[in-house]
């Protein structure tokens, strides 16, 4: 995975924790308050919730196995989410070498990410699927489904890595990885941002955005030349 998405990760898992300490301190302070008012002590009103804190950068949870009854909870208007395994292993636009690659990392811990949002305006989320590698988390393939009368339709997808789609106001948002010759994994030289937008039944590039990164400090470091 890029440097630059480990380090969003590591701002969303940062947030989270500072969001559960003050969350810690709010129900002390309401303790005592109601102690002091002379009440009963704190009311009982459920189990605190424990969401985690929203954040634009791309999901790092990790679909279930294809025989995994358990699901986590998808965004409105979606009723249930989906098995971005299942859905990929099932798509016969999806090359051979990306399904035969898709194994666990760990017990029946897949290398996924799937977003949802609405991409197409149908009448429920669209499903970005994103598979990575189990060693490095270099995207090797992305994918996105449209619901057409209750069955996901593949309605695009890149193969080229390293890539990771996101969804960004509406439109897809690809970027993919520009490696030199001598470049590490884990620092390529630069990249390319592509913009896309659901227009007449298709995705239709409207915008391409190339970053140099220097390699004279510790990581790269995006450098705007221009769009292609």
């Amino acid at each position: 995975m890029t440097k630059t998405l480990r380090r969003a990760r590591r701002v969303v898992k940062a947030g989270s924790s500072v969001i559960a300490g003050l969350a810690a301190v709010g129900l002390f302070a309401g303790a005592l308050a109601a102690c002091s008012a002379g009440g009963t002590g704190t009311r009982d009103e459920g189990p605190a919730r424990t969401d985690p804190v929203g954040s634009t950068a791309p999901a790092a949870t990790v679909s279930p196995a294809p025989d995994s009854a358990s699901a986590s909870a998808a965004p409105s208007p979606s009723p249930t989410s989906v098995n971005g395994v299942r859905l990929v292993k099932a798509d016969p636009k999806v090359s051979a070498d990306i399904k035969r690659d898709l194994k666990p990392c760990v017990a029946k811990e897949y290398p996924v990410d799937v977003s949802y949002g609405n991409l197409t305006g149908g009448s429920s989320d669209d499903i970005v699927v994103n598979v990575m590698t189990c060693g490095d988390a270099v995207g090797i393939g992305t994918y996105v489904y449209r619901d057409e009368n209750g069955t996901y339709k593949n309605v695009f997808q890149a193969e080229e890595p390293p890539v990771y789609a996101e969804i960004d106001r509406g439109d897809l948002v690809v970027t993919k990885q520009v490696y030199e010759k001598g470049d590490s994994v884990a620092s390529p030289s630069g990249e390319e941002i592509l913009t896309y937008h659901w227009s007449g039944g298709r995705f239709t590039e409207v915008e391409r955005t190339h970053n140099d990164y220097s390699h004279a400090v510790d990581g790269p470091s995006p450098s705007p030349s221009g769009d292609g």
